[in-house]
């Protein structure tokens, strides 16, 4: 330790107790951890209402004031020793020092008021979804009438971007899947020997719902926040301005291709994906149960309609329309600033994951008699 670091001591100067501060208490000192975590000893041994020396100080800047004064709980103590210099340091610390803002409970009324401004935003975003939504479907009409002049070498490109490029991730994941859920049933199974109906779990859990949701969340994390940030990144370098001003919609050429693109590829990715699953799945049925590739082959085709598989397709659909959405959406409403496309982008894959699990819970509900 130092000899002149600041400490504190108890002293009688003949008026009763007193705590005498002693060293250099400046910015400097407060450096060193050793020295920091002695001095706040020394200052918690100290009672309340305790009389202060500061004469002994060698030297005090407005960082050793603030420690003092912050101790002292931003009030003068009783009684205060200390030279004209050190008085006028600490009255300038109290001076520009802002007092802690009072913790206070939201009345009702500030309650109804902040359930009144979520209504309104949720509403908000509705009715800008709603407006897309109808956009989209003009344009669809307006592709039908003059399919020549529609955007389509953007609609190539973003389904390789978004379909072709997704294979390699999405296939392992799949297979990942596929390997875990068989080795989990199976342990069960064995125990009842029904060693064989591991191709019904197996089929009718990838192929009617993991294989679409899973491919579409990892498609919503990967192309839809992808479609925000691009969205985003125009609005920040004020290329969507520009498209405006040349008369050039924003839905026909930039929600259109996306959604197009998505609709298209969605299936694909997800017979893909559940493709990869199930291979995993029987590689683990061989290994855990002695299920031969062949059995599994022969036997799921049996165990699972094939309603199951246009139910898939199906969703898988308006799974990637609606990621699509969600990822305009959020991407046409960011403000020109960096801070806005950060949370845009966070917006909109959580959104995006959010609705396609709502939306697989309504089609279970929906079709719940249909290829069981």
């Amino acid at each position: 330790m130092p000899p002149d670091r600041p400490r504190v001591a108890s002293r009688n100067p003949g008026t009763g107790d007193c705590a005498c501060a002693q060293g250099l208490w400046t910015a400097a000192q407060f450096t060193s951890s050793q020295v920091w975590e002695q001095l706040q000893q020394d200052l918690r041994e100290v009672p309340a209402g305790q009389a202060w020396d500061l004469k002994a100080v060698q030297r005090l800047d407005h960082i050793g004031a603030q420690v003092l004064w912050n101790h002292w709980g931003r009030a003068w103590p009783q009684a205060l020793h200390l030279s004209a210099d050190q008085r006028a340091v600490l009255e300038r610390v109290a001076r520009f020092t802002a007092l802690p803002p009072k913790q206070q409970r939201p009345t009702a009324w500030q309650l109804f008021l902040r359930l009144g401004e979520l209504v309104m935003h949720v509403l908000e975003h509705f009715t800008s979804v709603t407006r897309l939504i109808g956009q989209l479907a003009i344009d669809l009409f307006r592709l039908a009438r003059a399919p020549r002049e529609g955007p389509w070498r953007d609609v190539s490109g973003h389904l390789y971007h978004i379909g072709a490029t997704a294979l390699p991730i999405t296939a392992l994941v799949g297979f990942l899947i596929g390997v875990v859920l068989a080795y989990l049933t199976a342990q069960q199974l064995r125990q009842f020997g029904a060693d064989s109906f591991i191709v019904d779990i197996l089929g009718l859990s990838l192929i009617r719902e993991l294989g679409p949701v899973l491919a579409a969340i990892l498609l919503a994390g990967r192309s839809g926040s992808a479609i925000t940030a691009q969205i985003g990144v125009m609005r920040v370098t004020e290329e969507l301005d520009a498209m405006r001003v040349m008369g050039i919609p924003h839905g026909y050429r930039l929600v259109m291709p996306r959604a197009m693109a998505l609709a298209l590829a969605m299936p694909l990715v997800s017979i893909w994906t559940t493709l990869a699953a199930l291979g995993g799945g029987m590689l683990a049925a061989d290994l855990a149960l002695g299920i031969s590739p062949t059995f599994f082959l022969h036997a799921l085709p049996k165990a699972v309609d094939v309603a199951n598989l246009s139910i898939a397709v199906g969703k898988s659909v308006v799974f990637g329309t609606l990621i699509a959405l969600v990822g305009c959406h959020y991407g046409l409403r960011i403000k020109p600033n960096t801070e806005s496309l950060g949370q845009g982008t966070t917006s909109s894959v959580v959104t995006s994951i959010t609705v396609v699990i709502l939306v697989d819970a309504l089609f279970a509900v929906v079709f719940k008699d249909i290829g069981i």
